[in-house]
């Protein structure tokens, strides 16, 4: 059986199920390397601002090694958090016929993709977009690293339209580019009791006749929260309600502005067995996110699993692949609060309207599923590794 070594730095709950289907389909071997150490089964989130330990299992079902970190700052935000001296070893131990490295900015991922080359293909997996791109030296100096970066990549799995792009400017060729879509359990988000969406609402004191829009997510500048809050003030809607899900450094500003209404409601950071309920309750799901650009947003898989209706700034990554305007949702331009509010209006005048949207929403996210990740990557290693380097 061909064998597959993944490198990434955390369990994350995006990524473990993948990795437990490849084991449980059987058709190819995995083992993932854990390189920030085991300290990183559980982690303060500066984002969240707390210690997050998910509710659902994340190390089950398939094979994993906690790699030794001897970084004197262990963390997946900076380059020197991840160097780990034994895992060029470990992997070679293994014997993997191919390396699939989840990200490249640590100095461990990097030196293990300069080895590793030529000797084994080696894959990648991202989702940066060109967004954000910029103009000046800074740009240029950008650009002849990454292409250089990329020379030791022989395939990279982009996760959308906006990342294959990126792949392409960077270097990579068309053949050197497999999609394989950034995906969400669709099946557990979208079921959900009827009850305790009942309970939520009636909690929140929200009619049923009320229409909720949701913000969930880290309360930070980049997602932009004020900037919906601004526009939310702005409908004079009293049957419209807007929750706010999450924490952050800019959650003590948004309940002090929001205090004055209502119709303006906050729950804490809520776990993964939770937001189903949650997505559920709603009727409109909100990311205005203004930049550094949101790669791609999987809270909206999320609530399109949950069969709602849309709205993101044309600085979330997935804009162009899963949101279409006139159909499940529309997108706004970034920053532009008046925008956000048209279109805020708009969606929320017509209950029917919001509905077929989301019926909408819950047929595009099928197809962006953990199977046809799974296959990507199985169908790589099967039919192409021998010949990919």
């Amino acid at each position: 059986m061909k064998k597959l070594a993944i490198i990434t730095t955390h369990p994350i709950q995006y990524y473990a199920p993948v990795f437990k289907l490849l084991q449980q389909r059987g058709r190819i071997a995995i083992k993932v390397f854990y390189t920030w150490g085991e300290q990183a089964a559980q982690k303060h989130d500066p984002g969240f601002n707390k210690t997050i330990q998910w509710d659902i299992p994340l190390l089950e079902g398939y094979d994993y090694k906690w790699v030794e970190n001897t970084s004197a700052q262990p963390g997946s935000h900076h380059f020197k958090g991840i160097i780990n001296p034994g895992l060029i070893d470990k992997v070679k131990e293994w014997q993997p016929d191919a390396l699939l490295v989840y990200g490249w900015g640590y100095q461990s991922h990097l030196k293990l993709i300069r080895y590793f080359k030529g000797k084994i293909p080696v894959w990648f997996r991202g989702d940066s977009t060109l967004l954000d791109e910029n103009s000046g030296i800074k740009s240029i100096l950008k650009t002849l690293f990454l292409k250089w970066l990329y020379h030791h990549v022989d395939y990279a799995f982009y996760v959308g339209t906006n990342s294959k792009a990126y792949f392409k400017k960077y270097g990579l060729k068309e053949n050197q580019l497999g999609f394989a879509p950034h995906a969400i359990d669709n099946d557990r988000f979208s079921v959900a009791g009827h009850k305790e969406i009942l309970l939520l609402r009636q909690k929140l004191s929200i009619k049923d006749s009320d229409n909720l829009v949701l913000f969930a997510g880290k309360m930070e500048e980049k997602k932009a929260p004020m900037q919906l809050l601004q526009a939310f003030f702005s409908l004079h809607k009293p049957d419209v309600h807007l929750l706010f899900v999450g924490n952050g450094h800019l959650e003590n500003e948004l309940k002090q502005r929001g205090s004055v209404s209502n119709n303006i409601h906050f729950m804490d950071f809520q776990n993964q067995s939770q937001m189903p309920v949650i997505y559920q309750a709603c009727d409109l799901f909100c990311l205005p996110s203004i930049g550094p650009a949101e790669t791609w947003g999987l809270a909206v898989n999320e609530a399109m699993a949950c069969g709602k209706a849309i709205l993101v700034s044309d600085k979330v990554g997935c804009a162009v692949d899963l949101v279409r305007e006139h159909l499940n949702g529309a997108i706004f331009k970034a920053g532009d609060v008046a925008d956000l509010t048209d279109k805020l209006k708009d969606l929320t005048a017509d209950d029917a309207l919001l509905k077929k949207y989301g019926e909408q929403s819950r047929l595009i996210i099928k197809d962006w599923n953990f199977t046809n990740i799974a296959l990507a990557i199985e169908n790589k290693l099967l039919y192409e590794a021998d010949g990919s380097h």
